[in-house]
């Protein structure tokens, strides 16, 4: 039964947090009851479904929110299917005269949103959206010439020129009962009843030693930044083997903490003048920025790719065995191996070794970039639809403002430029721990047989003049 009493929605998506979150702060001041709703939306047509390590992500990040959301005298309400349908449904349950949402920038989500919102105005139904996770929605930033921007420093140049960036909201005080319709738990569904964690194995447990989802270990792991490694970021964001990187790129993709937010707490943090350090670290917020950017405008970022011309290029399927020797790392390269038994292990690598680990696969494998991308979207948890396809495309040189595709990243070289003690090597692959600062980096240089660590894969110099080959070929014709 529908109730005699208007109500309103707050819709969540990619914005899970209190702090700085305008739909839900527009919501609380209109004063009427409010039911706050997440919907699992795998099956509107376009949607990427998550893959295994956002969605264990996702269950203790909701579990988080519920928390907060009680505490303020709310509760979230999980239903499961396609969004439009949910939104709906559940107008029509609780009377709802008010939706409000925070806006999305990938095609599919873009149209979701549009369906809702022309349903809305039909039924009488007031629906407001905000910007909320992006510094700069995509219309806004624009060349000369009306376009958009295809190189990343002319683009952040611009944004910095562009208005200026708002203050975050607060955490509202209260926030308003929900309809009697929507308090019980019948109403919706159980988190648990989503079977989003992993069993049978559960490979978690490594995710749950390193990482705390949801919006309170965001605010540490901001505060714990710019208390630490922010300082020296232009340098330690290189070095794999120490602390030296926010790791709030997981934060940022479940909206724990808003780019607002994080903005502010630097300004606050550095009144007069922003070192040139954290200044690097701002610009790492701008091509995440780029990313969502470029996305907007070309929405099949993850099965396209962003330079046509790229379509020639002859990719070599991988075999099996080459294939999983790299997913597991057994590449025989330890800079690559280290880096895919963190991602394993942690669901995040260290961004220094992602470029390597990519470029092994892409350049030295000749495998399709999109092979690449499909087992971080499954393995990563700060996974999401524009950073993970607009890198992985710079990296095969088909992206925008791509690196070239002649520059191929040694994993040799880049051992022992960036890990020279071997300190990440030593911790993600403990059977080259008593190898010496140099031979770690070379293990079959070792002179003796290591067991359980395998000899290279591929040989690196043969491996590079045959990319450069097929890129050649690629240009010529």
């Amino acid at each position: 039964m529908a109730s005699s009493t208007e109500t309103s929605i707050v819709w969540l998506r990619d914005d899970l947090r209190l702090d700085d979150n305008p739909a839900l702060s527009e919501a609380a001041a209109l004063g009427l009851p409010l039911t706050v709703v997440y919907a699992l939306d795998e099956e509107s047509e376009g949607v990427r479904p998550l893959g295994g390590a956002t969605k264990w992500w996702l269950h203790h990040s909701l579990a988080s929110l519920a928390g907060a959301l009680e505490a303020k005298g709310s509760r979230l309400l999980l239903r499961r299917g396609p969004a439009e349908q949910v939104v709906r449904e559940l107008a029509a349950e609780t009377n709802a005269r008010h939706l409000f949402w925070n806006r999305r920038y990938g095609r599919p989500e873009r149209t979701v949103d549009a369906a809702v919102k022309a349903w809305a105005t039909e039924n009488g139904i007031h629906a407001s959206s905000y910007q909320a996770n992006l510094l700069f929605e995509p219309w806004t930033v624009r060349t000369g010439a009306g376009g958009p921007y295809k190189v990343f420093t002319p683009f952040w140049r611009a944004c910095l020129a562009g208005a200026d960036i708002r203050d975050p909201l607060q955490v509202p005080g209260t926030l308003p009962a929900p309809p009697k319709s929507t308090r019980t738990t019948q109403a919706g569904d159980t988190l648990d009843g989503w079977e989003l964690l992993p069993s049978a194995p559960d490979w978690s447990g490594g995710l749950a030693a390193v990482w705390e989802p949801g919006e309170d270990g965001a605010g540490r792991r901001l505060k714990d930044f710019l208390d630490g490694p922010a300082d020296e970021y232009g340098t330690g964001r290189n070095i794999p083997g120490v602390e030296g990187t926010s790791r709030l790129s997981p934060h940022l993709r479940f909206g724990e903490v808003s780019p607002f937010r994080v903005w502010r707490q630097i300004r606050r943090r550095y009144p007069d003048k922003v070192p040139a350090d954290v200044g690097i670290f701002r610009s790492e917020l701008g091509w995440r920025e780029f990313c969502w950017h470029l996305l907007y405008t070309n929405p099949d970022l993850a099965t396209r790719n962003y330079r046509p011309d790229f379509d020639r290029f002859e990719w070599e399927k991988p075999g099996k065995d080459e294939l999983e020797a790299w997913q597991q790392g057994r590449t025989g390269y330890p800079f690559v191996d280290a880096g895919m038994r963190q991602l394993w292990q942690t669901g995040w690598m260290h961004n220094r070794v992602r470029m390597a680990a990519a470029s092994f696969l892409v350049k030295n494998l000749l495998t399709d970039w999109r092979v690449g991308e499909a087992w971080f979207w499954d393995t990563l948890v700060d996974a999401d639809a524009a950073s993970n396809p607009a890198n992985w495309q710079w990296v095969a040189g088909s992206g925008a403002d791509a690196s070239p595709y002649y520059r191929i990243f040694n994993p040799v070289t880049q051992s022992k430029k960036f890990d020279a003690a071997g300190t990440y090597l030593r911790h993600y692959l403990p059977e080259l721990a008593d190898l010496d600062g140099k031979t770690i980096h070379e293990p079959w240089k070792a002179g003796v047989e290591l067991e359980g660590y395998p000899g290279p894969l591929v040989d690196l110099p043969e491996s590079r003049e045959r990319a450069l080959e097929a890129y050649q070929k690629l240009r010529d014709s």
